[in-house]
């Protein structure tokens, strides 16, 4: 099975490289990233593109 990630930081001041870096750790070969969004937003687009890349591997 595929490892993906999904770091994200809520405002663009913020640096996602110590997720990046954990998620390279633990084998990750796919990172989608979203900067400066906040959690209590309803659109994140990375994570819909991450849904969409493990919805497509399973199907395959």
């Amino acid at each position: 099975m595929a490892v993906i990630g999904y770091p994200r930081v809520s405002t663009t001041d913020q640096d996602p490289q110590l997720q990046l870096e954990a998620l390279n750790a633990a084998g990750a070969q796919r990172i989608f990233t979203d900067h400066g969004v906040s959690g209590a937003k309803a659109e994140r687009p990375e994570l819909d593109a991450c849904s969409d890349h493990r919805t497509r591997a399973r199907a395959a």
